[in-house]
């Protein structure tokens, strides 16, 4: 069984991003995200024109300076290796909760379709809650560059400056 870490989350968080769970690097280095090859880290310092850090504290600096929140849909599991298509056995953080707790949250972005789907099937929605499907920036999918990637993300930008 591999468990997901716990939320990164401020009291001002407007989006949460959830994955689905994290890979076998980013548990190795206890970081969200922590697969260089992932995109996540790199689209969010380009969305906020911020110069790139491999500091893992100058990331959850950027988070919270851009009120955005860090979870995944999935608490535990079983898989062998980091592909999603490998899970098996799950169990589903209580997202609903934690929005209840941190009322300021308006959106929820997946960040692809597996956490989307494992949360459309075990917690369906939460109260005053928007949902927005992103592509995923695991390396995994590798049929979108990291402009096009980029371009879709430009969304939470626009969210948080409604």
């Amino acid at each position: 069984m591999i468990q997901s870490f716990d939320p990164i989350i401020f009291p001002d968080t407007k989006i949460l991003v959830l994955g689905s769970i994290p890979g076998e690097l980013s548990l190795q280095q206890h970081e969200y995200y922590g697969n260089k090859n992932n995109a996540f880290w790199k689209i969010l310092f380009s969305l906020f024109e911020t110069n790139f850090s491999h500091d893992y504290s100058d990331k959850i600096n950027l988070l919270e300076k851009s009120k955005i929140g860090l979870w995944d849909t999935i608490f535990s599991c079983q898989r062998k290796g980091s592909s999603d298509a490998a899970i098996q056995n799950v169990i589903v953080n209580q997202i609903a909760d934690l929005c209840l707790k941190y009322q300021n949250i308006n959106y929820i972005a997946f960040n692809g379709k597996t956490s989307e789907n494992y949360f459309r099937k075990y917690i369906g929605t939460v109260q005053n809650v928007k949902f927005l499907s992103l592509p995923s920036t695991s390396p995994a999918n590798a049929q979108m560059n990291f402009e096009t990637k980029l371009n879709k993300w430009k969304i939470l930008v626009e969210k948080l400056n409604l």
